[in-house]
């Protein structure tokens, strides 16, 4: 059989397959019909290092408040993210205000239908125009994501680990996508790699590639992409300080738009680094000066590359006028767009 016939055929079985099995996503077009590229782009974005069982509930709220990409547009940022807290990696969300007014502005509402196009807006990467391209608007495009990069690896046994591996892999995933309905084709991967070419315990019995796939036969399909073995994430620590007023509100102060957490609401705190801060060393880096500071214990949390140790330390202050902030009472946090990591300095500080 030539390999054009022999893509035809996993081609043929892959959406078949589909067609009886495909999951019903808020996001998803009914099947035969044209997905909506603002839905698509949408879940992408949110997809992105989340669960879909997480993304279901935030898409439907977004959808729910911002019908059109040009009503996004017009929202106000700190409400975009708050609606996004959650989610985390607050980057996508500032990135995804930032799309939708390009959409809005430059492109008269319509997104672009070439990944060349896509690649061209903010915080859209080639696997995301990829995705959009081909689910939006049919194009033959080649994602990779986690499920599609797992169950190509299967198929052609490619061994070589992660991340070196990756080339190889994507080069097989273009080698794979027809130019007949190459959206389907992408979210069959999809559905593939999250329902029966699972990480644990693949269920080859059930895979519509049970005989073509070569990591099945060689018997290491679960072994299958191999993984170089991950570096130890650094610690970094800071102190947290939790300044009160005389009226019981807390001074929170806006991060800087770019970098980690950016345009987030916080509690004011020392920079974080690798060494552990003395406290009268610290004390000099706190907004404003308390008559003493209490210890109100430590925070831990987990960011992408580096575990985080926060000491949280709280003070009262009799004025408070030229501190660099917003004083709010604690009972209207839910008000500003605070990350789960200070959600975490406000637990421990009201203990």
């Amino acid at each position: 059989m030539s390999l054009s016939s022999a893509n035809d055929a996993l081609t043929g079985a892959l959406l078949g397959w589909y067609d009886r099995h495909r999951r019903i996503l808020p996001w998803r077009a009914p099947a035969g019909r044209r997905a909506d590229p603002y839905h698509v782009w949408l879940s992408e974005i949110m997809l992105q290092q989340t669960t879909v069982a997480t993304v279901k509930s935030y898409f439907d709220d977004f959808v729910a408040r911002w019908p059109r990409v040009e009503d996004l547009a017009a929202a106000d940022l700190d409400d975009v993210l708050h609606a996004w807290q959650g989610l985390g990696y607050y980057a996508r969300a500032r990135n995804l205000h930032k799309c939708a007014q390009a959409v809005a502005g430059d492109h008269g509402g319509r997104f672009p239908d070439t990944e060349a196009g896509l690649l061209s807006l903010p915080g859209i990467g080639p696997y995301t125009a990829a995705a959009i391209a081909a689910i939006a608007f049919d194009v033959p495009a080649s994602p990779v994501d986690g499920n599609i990069e797992r169950v190509t690896a299967r198929l052609r046994r490619i061994t070589e680990p992660l991340p070196g591996g990756k080339t190889a892999i994507q080069a097989a995933a273009r080698d794979l996508t027809p130019s007949r309905r190459p959206g389907d084709f992408a979210q069959a991967m999809m559905d593939l790699g999250a329902m029966v070419c699972t990480p644990r315990a693949p269920k080859c019995d059930l895979c519509p590639w049970h005989d073509p796939c070569a990591a099945r036969a060689a018997g290491n399909a679960a072994d299958l992409p191999a993984r170089a073995p991950k570096k130890a994430k650094p610690t970094r620590h800071g102190v947290v300080f939790w300044i009160k007023d005389a009226k019981g509100r807390v001074l929170l102060r806006r991060r800087a738009e770019r970098g980690l957490l950016g345009g987030m609401m916080e509690v004011p705190s020392t920079d974080w680094r690798d060494d552990p801060w003395d406290k009268d060393e610290a004390a000099g880096h706190a907004p404003l000066a308390a008559a003493s500071w209490e210890g109100a214990g430590e925070v831990r949390h987990t960011f992408t590359h580096f575990h985080l140790r926060l000491t949280v330390v709280c003070g009262t202050v009799t004025g408070g006028d030229g501190a660099e902030g917003t004083w709010v009472h604690p009972r209207d946090f839910g008000d500003h767009a605070l990350p789960t990591l200070m959600k975490k300095v406000a637990k421990a500080a009201l203990g």
